[in-house]
C-alpha cells in the first residue's frame, strides 16, 4: 500500500466535511421549516418519503454502478447533482416560489444523489486504506460528522434569525463545488479490477450475483435481517423527537438546536472511541451493545422530563450511532470480497432508505392520534429485545471476531 493513503484520506475525509457540513445547514433548515410551519406528523412524514424513497429504488442499481464503474467518478457525478439541485430550490425561493411541496422535491432529488453516492463512499474506503487502518479511518470519519452535527445546527439557528432560508441553501452550492474540485484535482485514487474489466457482464448479472452472493453468505444475510429491523424500529425516534420536543415543550428554535447539538455529542464521543478504544473483543457484541443503549434510550424519552435531562438522554443515544454504523461498516468491508463491495452495500442502503420511511409510514400518521411519547416508549421496549437476539446470534457472533 503506497505511503500516499495518508494524505489521501485526509483530502478525502476534509473533502467531504465541507460537502457534508453544508448539505447538513440546509437538511436542517427545511427539516425545521417543515415542523415549525406545519407542526404535523404526516407533514414530517411526507417530507421523510420524498427524503428516502428515491434512494431506495437508486440503491441496488447504484451498488452495481460502484463495483462496474470508476467509484471516484461517481462520487463526483453525485456531489454535483445535489448542489445543482439545491441551487435551482435557492433560485425559486428569491422568486418568491417558496413552497413546501418544493421542498419536498428538492428533497427527493437530493435523494437520488445521495443513493448513488453512498455505495461507492463505502467501497471506495478499502482502495486506499490499508485493512488494518479501517476502523480508525471510519471511527475518524465519524468524529468528523459528529463535530458537523454538532456545529451546523448552532449556524443554522444563527443564520435563520438574520437571513433568509435560500441563503443557506447557497451556502451548500458553495462547500459542494469545493469537494468536487478538491476531489477532481488533488485526490488520486486507482480505478478498482471490475471497473477496467471491458468483458463486464450485463447489469442483470451483476445484480444477480450481488444477490446471491448475499443469499448464499448467511452471516451477511442475519446481518441485514437485524438491519432490516433495526431501522424500522428507530423512525420514530429519528424523526419524530423534533416534533415531540415542540409538543412537549415549546416551539422555539433553540429547543430544536439543543438536540441536535445534544445528539451530536454523543456521536463525536462514540465516535473516539469506536476510533481509538477496542471496547469489545468481538464486533457483534459492539453492535449489540449499541442496540441496548439506542433501546433505553429510546424508551427513557417516552417519559415527560425536564428538558435538560431529556438532553442528557439524547448524548446517550448519540453515543451509540458511530459504535453500531461504523462497526457494521468495517465489519462488511473487511469480510466481503472488494468486487461485491458496492452491490452489498447498495444493498444495506436500500434496507436503511426502505425501513426508515416506512416506519415513518407507520408511526407518522399514529402520532396525530397518540402520543410520540407512548410510541417511543414501546418501540425501545423492542429494540432492547433485539438487542439480547444478536447477541445470541452464533453466526454472526462467529464472523465479528
Amino acid at each position: 500500500m503506497p505511503k500516499t493513503w495518508i494524505k489521501n484520506v485526509a483530502l478525502f475525509l476534509g473533502s467531504q466535511a465541507v460537502s457534508h457540513f453544508g448539505s447538513s445547514l440546509v437538511q436542517y433548515a427545511i427539516m425545521w421549516h417543515i415542523t415549525l410551519v406545519t407542526k404535523s406528523g404526516l407533514m414530517m412524514t411526507v417530507s421523510i418519503i420524498c427524503g428516502f424513497v428515491p434512494a431506495f429504488f437508486l440503491s441496488p442499481f447504484a451498488g452495481v454502478w460502484a463495483d462496474r464503474y470508476n467509484r471516484k467518478l461517481i462520487i463526483i457525478i453525485a456531489d454535483s447533482f445535489i448542489a445543482l439541485a439545491t441551487l435551482a430550490l435557492a433560485i425559486l425561493f428569491m422568486f418568491g416560489h417558496n413552497y413546501i411541496w418544493l421542498l419536498f422535491v428538492v428533497m427527493a432529488m437530493r435523494s437520488i444523489g445521495s443513493g448513488i453516492q453512498g455505495p461507492a463512499v463505502g467501497a471506495i474506503i478499502p482502495q486506499f486504506v490499508p485493512k488494518t487502518n479501517l476502523r480508525k479511518v471510519n471511527g475518524i470519519n465519524s468524529s468528523i460528522n459528529s463535530v458537523i452535527l454538532l456545529l451546523s445546527p448552532m449556524l443554522a439557528a444563527f443564520l435563520l434569525a438574520f437571513a433568509s432560508i435560500e441563503s443557506i441553501f447557497f451556502i451548500d452550492v458553495f462547500t459542494a463545488l469545493f469537494a468536487v474540485i478538491i476531489f477532481i484535482f488533488f485526490i488520486k485514487i486507482p480505478t478498482h479490477a471490475k471497473a477496467l474489466d471491458r468483458k463486464a457482464k450485463s447489469y442483470l448479472q451483476d445484480l444477480k450475483e450481488g444477490v446471491n452472493y448475499i443469499r448464499t453468505h448467511r452471516y451477511i444475510r442475519n446481518f441485514i435481517i437485524f438491519c432490516l429491523f433495526f431501522y424500522f424500529l428507530i423512525a420514530p425516534v429519528t424523526f419524530l423527537t423534533p416534533l415531540q420536543v415542540v409538543r412537549n415543550y415549546g416551539p422555539e428554535v433553540w429547543r430544536l438546536t439543543a438536540i441536535e447539538i445534544a445528539f451530536s455529542i454523543g456521536m463525536m464521543m462514540g465516535g473516539l472511541i469506536v476510533g481509538y478504544f477496542k471496547v469489545f473483543k468481538n464486533k457483534i457484541n459492539l453492535m449489540a451493545f449499541a442496540f441496548s443503549i439506542t433501546g433505553l434510550t429510546t424508551f427513557l424519552l417516552g417519559f415527560t422530563i425536564f428538558f435538560w435531562f431529556y438532553c442528557t438522554v439524547i448524548i446517550m443515544m448519540g453515543l451509540a450511532v458511530p459504535l453500531f454504523h461504523t462497526t457494521s461498516t468495517v465489519l462488511i468491508q473487511e469480510k466481503v470480497e472488494e468486487e461485491y463491495l458496492g452491490r452489498v452495500f447498495g444493498i444495506l442502503a436500500m434496507i436503511s432508505t426502505s425501513m426508515v420511511p416506512l416506519g415513518m409510514i407507520v408511526f407518522g400518521p399514529i402520532a396525530d392520534f397518540v402520543s410520540i411519547d407512548t410510541i417511543l416508549i414501546i418501540t425501545g421496549l423492542i429494540i432492547i429485545a433485539l438487542s439480547f437476539a444478536l447477541s445470541k446470534n452464533k453466526t454472526l457472533l462467529s464472523e465479528g471476531k
